[in-house]
C-alpha cells in the first residue's frame, strides 16, 4: 500500500517520503507506527540529536519516537492524511484524509490537526 521513495518536498540528507503504491480511499488506515515513548523530562537529551526534529508529543507527560514509516511522512498545510494516537496499542495510526491516488506522496500536517496553520517549530527558530 505504501513505499518509501525520493521526495521533492524533503531537503534532508536522504530526501525521503511515503508514497501510495495503490489508490487509497478517504478514511482508510494507511499505517500503524509503533512508538518508543519517553518522559518529557528526558527530551533535553533528545534535543541534542537529530531526533529532536522527529519527536512527537505523546500525551501530556511524554514524547515519542515513531518506528516503521511513521517518521518519514512529510509535512503539508493541505495534507491528504492525518493521524490519531492509539494509546491502547502504543501506535500512531495514519489515515487517508482525502482519496489518495497511486504514486501520490502521503502528507500530514506536522502540527497534528489538518487545519492548524501555525508555523512549524523548526521554522520559528529562523
Amino acid at each position: 500500500m505504501i513505499e518509501i521513495k525520493t521526495s521533492t518536498l524533503s531537503d534532508g540528507e536522504f530526501n525521503r517520503g511515503v508514497f501510495a503504491t495503490r489508490d487509497i480511499a478517504k478514511g482508510e488506515l494507511i499505517h500503524e507506527a509503533p512508538v518508543i515513548a519517553y518522559p518529557n523530562k528526558e527530551h533535553e537529551f533528545i534535543e541534542k540529536t537529530i531526533l529532536a526534529d522527529y519527536a512527537f508529543e505523546y500525551g501530556k507527560n511524554h514524547s515519542a519516537i515513531l518506528l516503521g514509516y511513521g517518521m518519514l511522512f512529510n509535512h503539508s498545510y493541505q495534507p491528504n492524511a492525518t493521524y490519531d494516537i492509539n494509546f491502547d496499542n502504543h501506535t500512531f495510526d495514519f489515515f487517508a484524509y482525502t482519496d489518495i491516488k497511486a504514486g501520490e506522496e502521503i502528507l500530514i500536517n506536522y502540527n497534528g490537526d489538518v487545519d492548524d496553520m501555525d508555523p512549524l517549530w523548526f521554522n520559528k527558530e529562523q
